[in-house]
C-alpha cells in the first residue's frame, strides 16, 4: 500500500479553523494543486501531506479543537465545506477520514482508540469507510475461536482512497462463535493494518467516473486477508445503529455545498476576466447562486447546532434523522440550482479545459449521487405526518 509520509510540522493555532487568514491559503494551495491529480489512478497525495501538517487529519481527536467531545459539529462542517470548495475529490476521502474516527469515538474500546488515535497524532495515517459493495460481499469468518483470528472474503466497491488508506474501516457479515458456543452474526465493523496484511487485490478499472478521478474509488478484494479480533469494532449491527448512521449525511452535504461554493467563485472570476460583471443578467444569476449558497450556509449551521444540543439531550433518533435528510436533500437541490445557472454565465467557453469550471462542474455532478435520494426524501416525509407539532414547533 501506498502511504503518506508527513515530515513534522508545527501545528497551527487551535483556533485556526475559525481565521481565514490562516486556513485561507490552505484552500488555496489545494486548489491551485487539483487539476494536476484530475484522472483516473491519481491521488492528491500533496493535499493530505499538507493536511496532516496542518494538524487537520487529528483536529477531532481528544484534546484538539473538534474533538467530538465539545460538540463542535456546526464548525466541523464548516471546514468540511471549505476543504470541499478546494477539491471536491479531497473533500471526499477527508470526509470519510473524519467518519471513520466518529466511529472509533463511538464504538471502540479504550486500547483501540489509544492505538488508532497514535495511527493518526504520530504516524499521519489516513482512514476511511468502506461499506459499498455488489453481489460478492465481504464476509468475516473466524479462523479459530481459541486464536481469535479471522479470514476475509469478499469485495467492496467505490473505496475511495484505495491503496493511499492505510486504515480503511470496511464492514462485513460475520460469521463467530464465542466461547460459550453461542453463534455472532450480523454486520460487523473492522479496521485493516494495511502494512501488516497481504497486499490487497486493486481493481483500477472499475473506476472510470465522470468526475472525482482523484478520490481512486477503486474495487478491492479483501479475499485472504487475515485479522484478529482487535481489529474489529463494535459489536455486529453498530454500524446501523441511529441517528449516526443516517445523521452522517450532513457531513458529506457539507463537502457538496463547498463544491458549490467552488463553482460560484469560478464562474465570477471567469465574468471578471471577460469584463462582464456589468451584464445585468449576469448579475442577477450571480444574485440566485450568491443567496442559494448562504442558504446552505444556514442549513449547515442549523445541522450542527440541533444535532448537537438533541444528541446531548437524548432526543428522538428519528427527529436527528429527519433533520439530516433534510439538510441534505436542500443541499443537493441547491447545488442542482446552482450549476444550470452557472453553465448560462459561462456558456460553452467556460466548460473548456484548463478553466476550473469544467473540473468543478464533472466533479459535483457525480458527487452528488449519493445513495437513496428518493427513500431520503420518503424518511422525511414519514417523520413530519406522524407529528403533531405545527411547523413552527417541529423542529425546536
Amino acid at each position: 500500500m501506498n502511504s503518506i509520509h508527513a515530515a513534522p510540522a508545527p501545528k497551527l493555532p487551535r483556533t485556526f479553523v475559525d481565521d481565514p487568514c490562516v486556513l485561507n491559503p490552505l484552500i488555496e494551495r489545494i486548489a491551485k494543486a487539483a487539476p494536476d491529480t484530475d484522472q483516473e489512478g491519481a491521488f492528491p497525495e500533496a493535499a493530505f501531506r499538507w493536511l496532516a501538517e496542518a494538524g487537520l487529519l487529528a483536529i477531532t481527536l481528544p484534546g484538539h479543537d473538534l474533538d467530538f467531545d465539545l460538540r463542535q459539529t456546526a464548525r466541523l462542517l464548516h471546514l468540511l465545506k471549505r476543504i470541499g470548495s478546494a477539491n471536491l475529490a479531497v473533500g471526499r476521502v477527508y470526509e470519510g477520514h473524519i467518519n471513520a474516527l466518529y466511529l472509533i469515538h463511538l464504538y471502540a474500546t479504550p486500547e483501540q482508540r489509544t492505538r488508532w488515535y497514535a495511527d493518526v497524532t504520530q504516524h499521519q495515517r489516513l482512514f476511511s469507510v468502506w461499506n459499498t459493495q455488489a453481489d460478492n460481499g465481504v464476509r468475516i469468518d473466524e479462523a479459530n475461536s481459541f486464536d481469535n483470528t479471522y479470514y476475509l472474503s469478499g469485495t467492496k466497491t467505490f473505496c475511495s482512497g484505495a491503496g493511499w488508506i492505510q486504515r480503511p474501516l470496511i464492514t462485513g457479515e460475520l460469521q463467530a462463535t464465542d466461547q460459550q458456543g453461542n453463534q455472532r452474526k450480523g454486520w460487523q465493523m473492522a479496521i485493516v493494518p494495511t502494512e501488516h496484511v497481504s497486499p490487497i487485490a486493486q481493481d483500477v478499472q472499475f473506476w472510470q467516473p465522470l468526475g472525482m478521478r482523484s478520490s481512486a474509488s477503486f474495487k478491492l478484494d479483501f479475499t485472504g486477508i487475515e485479522l484478529t479480533g482487535s481489529d474489529l469494532l463494535g459489536q455486529p449491527g453498530d454500524y446501523f445503529h441511529q441517528p449516526y448512521f443516517s445523521g452522517g449525511a450532513i457531513r458529506f452535504a457539507a463537502v457538496q455545498l463547498g463544491g458549490a461554493e467552488a463553482l460560484y467563485d469560478a464562474t465570477r472570476q471567469f465574468l471578471t476576466a471577460l469584463n462582464r460583471t456589468n451584464d445585468l443578467l449576469q448579475q442577477t444569476r450571480l444574485a440566485e447562486m450568491a443567496y442559494l449558497i448562504e442558504s446552505g450556509n444556514h442549513w449547515l449551521q442549523a445541522a450542527g447546532d440541533k444535532t448537537d444540543r438533541w444528541l446531548a439531550e437524548g432526543a428522538d433518533w428519528t427527529k436527528i434523522v429527519a433533520y439530516a435528510n433534510m439538510t441534505r436533500t436542500a443541499i443537493e437541490e441547491i447545488c442542482l440550482r446552482i450549476m444550470p445557472l452557472a453553465e448560462r454565465c459561462v456558456g460553452a467557453r467556460g466548460l473548456l479545459r484548463p478553466h476550473p469550471f469544467e473540473r468543478i462542474h464533472r466533479d459535483l455532478t457525480h458527487y452528488l449521487r449519493q445513495p437513496a435520494p428518493d427513500a431520503t426524501l420518503v424518511d422525511i416525509g414519514n417523520y413530519v405526518v406522524t407529528k403533531p407539532q405545527s411547523a413552527d414547533e417541529l423542529w425546536h
